[in-house]
Parts: C-alpha cells; structure tokens; sequence
C-alpha cells in the first residue's frame, strides 16, 4: 500500500480571528472512521465549508489534508487502526506536520501517555498530555457544562462529556484552551483540563459535535486553511 507523501506543515499558525475563515478554499478534511460517530462530524465540517472524507484505508489518509479523530471507544478504535494497518501511517502523518482534531476518545488518541487504558492499548500521540481514560465516569455519569474556550470569541461551549477522559498532566509546548470550572458542585471533575492545543494538533474531552455550536470545529478548518 502506498505510504501518505509527506507534507511540510512545520510552520502553523494560529487563525487570527477564530470562527472566522482567512480565505473560501474548502479543505479536505479526513474523518477516522473506523468506529465512532463519523456522520456527526462530517456533518458539521460541510457546514463549517470543509469537504469531508472518510479514512479507514492508508490510501485515504494520503488523500486528505487533515484529520478529525472522533468521538467512540477508545480501545476498539486503537485495536482496529492496529489491525488494519493505520497505526504508523497515522503517526507519520501527524509527525510530517498533519492538523488533527480529536474529541473525546479522539483526544486519548492523540495523547502522549495514557493512563486507565488497556496495557497494550497505542495511541497516534503527537500532544505532550498524559489523559486519564473514562475519568469523569461511566456511561450514567455523562454530563453537560458550559466551558469557556480561550481561542474562541462568544460565549463559553455548551459542552457534552460522555465517558469522557480529561487531562491529568501538560508540559509547557501544549496551550490549555479550556478546563471545567473550579467549582466543588462539579466534584472530580472541577478545574480539570478539558481542551487543548499543540501546533496543528487539537483535543477535546467533550463532543462539539453534539451540540449545534461549530466554533471548535470552525477554529480548526480555520487553522486547516491557514497551514496549507
């Protein structure tokens, strides 16, 4: 099978204006699906003016110019990117530079380290975060808070957690862009990290796509747009 060309987006910018397109180019923008909620994300990214395309195949990946890691369970899409091959393909496109955007499970994908998982569970990494896996519960402990997001402009994010893990840990090359609030009627849970950056990488514990609001997913076409 052939190998994804590698790609020089070294040099990312952050979008000046979040929400806001620099330029009308509609990129083309990969959506994981070998498990998860693909049609969510796919819907919000035509309408944020991205053109999605499903990746299972390494073919697929060489065919997109960025990456969205959906929302599902973590360890069956691990085991599947494994045994179909897109495991090391995965990390080396986002080590050539390749914007991606995780939520929920999609952001233990991402992670450097990964605590709560399974022992031989793999991860595409590329964010310097250890991320605590089903840390705000199980399937009955979901639940829904607004997050104030540093990048974007409005109101904060009506955020939906569902088994969702946060951030226990970052160094200092990952911008935090958001965190529960800090107070005690959120339990655990309160002051965790929830959102984060690094370069063209983005991560969210909770499900923008859920919702209706498509600032997170406007803020990476953005920058999607800006690294090309």
């Amino acid at each position: 099978m052939n190998q994804p060309s590698p790609v020089d987006r070294a040099a990312v910018d952050r979008p000046r204006v979040a929400g806001r397109p620099h330029v009308d180019r509609a990129p083309v923008v990969g959506v994981l699906s070998l498990q998860g909620d693909v049609r969510e994300h796919e819907r919000v990214l035509r309408a944020c003016g991205a053109h999605p395309r499903r990746v299972r195949s390494v073919e697929d990946l060489a065919s997109v110019e960025a990456l969205v890691i959906p929302g599902g369970e973590s360890t069956t899409m691990s085991k599947l990117a494994v045994d179909v091959g897109l495991i090391e393909p995965l990390r080396k496109a986002r080590a050539s530079g390749m914007p991606m955007y995780g939520s929920c499970a999609g952001m233990i994908m991402l992670a450097d380290r990964l605590e709560g998982g399974r022992p031989d569970q793999q991860t595409i990494g590329g964010i310097d975060m250890t991320v605590r896996r089903n840390a705000f519960g199980r399937q009955v402990d979901s639940f829904e808070a607004d997050i104030g997001i540093t990048v974007l402009a409005g109101p904060p994010v009506h955020a939906v957690f569902i088994r969702a893990p946060w951030v226990e840990s970052v160094t200092d090359e990952v911008e935090v862009m958001g965190r529960v609030e800090g107070d005690p009627a959120f339990g655990r849970a309160a002051g965790r990290i929830v959102a984060v950056r690094q370069g063209s990488l983005v991560a969210t514990s909770f499900h923008p796509e859920l919702t209706g609001d498509h600032r997170v997913h406007e803020y990476f076409v953005n920058l999607v747009r800006t690294a090309s």
